[in-house]
């Protein structure tokens, strides 16, 4: 029977500086999990704040070293948190908002507007007034409804980039694909140079770019090669913002470029097929946060028969990654030894879908274990829901062994507070 241990556990797939204690006990951002499960609860999103803004650094210093006119923005929707938006701005990034939301929440962090783009297929009025009123650098317009939006409600000069679609199909999954004819984003390339006239009959909107994205969760570099070349058939602009979209390992067996890979690739692309002098904008999300959060359960209870399911006090609730894209994680049974197991690492929620992982191979999980699931800190916490009534988990910030409540568990009566009850009657 082999046996495994906590020497066994993957840390590339961790937060850069993740290790384990003279105890064997895993520490992220210089913290024991099993403290932090102590004190705050399971489930948890666990982000190391020190890996993050290292990230965001690198991400800032990899363009600006190739093409000093560059901007990196970090796609919030990634991880739409005031905390960890504030992080990434005091690296050096801008922020990338698609809502009234997300840019209320950027303003909160601190993040500087004249530092921010605004996107989205379907904004409505209230959008376009908070990005107006908070000046943000441009306002991307998405299709001709923006265009009368837009002129309608501005009383000055606007900055506008065009999301164009490239008509590049991307090796993605399917509901991750944006840049191809029939996506929902942008304008479709036969349309663009109508669109382009379009705009420019409207005083107030000032069109400076294009803004295109061709996918999210992209492992192969050509695809932006790809995107830079459809950019080309268009007229010049002074701006060109390129998205995001670079993907990540998730399990061991992954590859994924890294940021001076995609940085060297982007930037040589742009100098060959839109000249030096441009400005560049690119906006990750996955890539700048991923890697830096894990998500911290506790075994509820495990049932071995056909199969060994090892049901955790989460599941759907706050990771859709599985249940929407199929996507692979790497679980693992954390800070004690034991036989390995293949086992099915399952959520709570009333769902069939609810699995976290099919056929992780770990040591032998029991009742009580502690479970963490690496590669979390990406659109885990986006789409943090209450199936079940399950309580949104809290995001803990760690590093240098110090711990912090970024945003708190969700209670029950803030579920209740929402809910409109009729006066009860009293019997007879």
């Amino acid at each position: 029977m082999t046996r495994l241990g906590p020497e066994d556990i993957d840390l590339s797939l961790y937060p850069e500086g993740t290790r384990l204690d003279a105890d064997g006990r895993l520490l992220i951002g210089g913290c024991a999990v099993e403290d932090l499960a102590a004190e705050y609860g399971t489930p948890a999103y666990l982000i190391d704040e020190g890996a993050l803004g290292r990230r965001a650094e690198e991400y800032r210093h990899a363009f600006a070293s190739r093409h000093p006119r560059s901007l990196v923005l970090f796609a919030s929707k990634s991880f739409p948190s005031a905390s960890v938006i504030g992080v990434t701005a005091r690296a050096g990034c801008g922020t990338d908002v698609a809502a009234a939301g997300e840019l209320a929440l950027a303003l909160a962090a601190g993040a500087d507007p004249g530092r921010m783009v605004f996107h989205g297929n379907a904004k409505t009025d209230d959008d376009i007034r908070a990005a107006l009123q908070a000046r943000v650098r441009y306002l991307v317009i998405d299709n001709l409804d923006d265009v009368e939006r837009i002129a309608r409600l501005a009383t000055e000069p606007v900055p506008v980039l065009l999301r164009v679609s490239p008509s590049v199909q991307a090796a993605t999954h399917e509901a991750m694909a944006t840049g191809h004819d029939d996506s929902k984003f942008g304008i479709p390339t036969p349309q663009v140079d109508a669109a382009i006239a379009r705009i420019r009959e409207e005083p107030l909107l000032d069109l400076r770019g294009l803004h295109a994205h061709v996918g999210s969760q992209l492992l192969a570099l050509d695809q932006f090669d790809a995107e830079i070349e459809a950019l080309a058939a268009f007229e010049r602009f002074p701006v060109y913002d390129l998205g995001g979209g670079l993907g990540v390992r998730y399990v061991s067996g992954d590859h994924a470029p890294s940021v001076e890979e995609y940085a060297e690739r982007l930037v040589s692309a742009v100098h060959r097929h839109l000249g030096t002098d441009v400005e560049l904008l690119v906006e990750p999300g996955r890539s700048m946060i991923a890697r830096s959060g894990v998500t911290a359960y506790r075994v509820v209870t495990v049932k071995r028969a056909r199969l060994t399911h090892a049901a955790v006090d989460g599941g759907m609730g706050d990771n859709l990654e599985v249940a929407l894209y199929g996507q692979a994680f790497q679980p693992s049974v954390i800070d004690r030894s034991g036989d390995a197991e293949v086992v099915e690492i399952v959520g709570r929620h009333c769902e069939s879908g609810d699995v976290i992982a099919h056929a992780v191979t770990t040591v032998r999980p029991e009742r009580g274990d502690l479970v963490v699931v690496p590669v979390t800190g990406a659109y885990c916490y986006t789409m943090s829901n209450n199936y079940n009534t399950a309580l949104t988990p809290p995001v803990v910030f760690c590093h240098d062994g110090v711990s912090r409540l970024a945003v708190r568990r969700q209670g029950f009566d803030e579920l209740l507070a929402r809910e409109q009850l009729l006066p009860t009657r009293a019997d007879g």
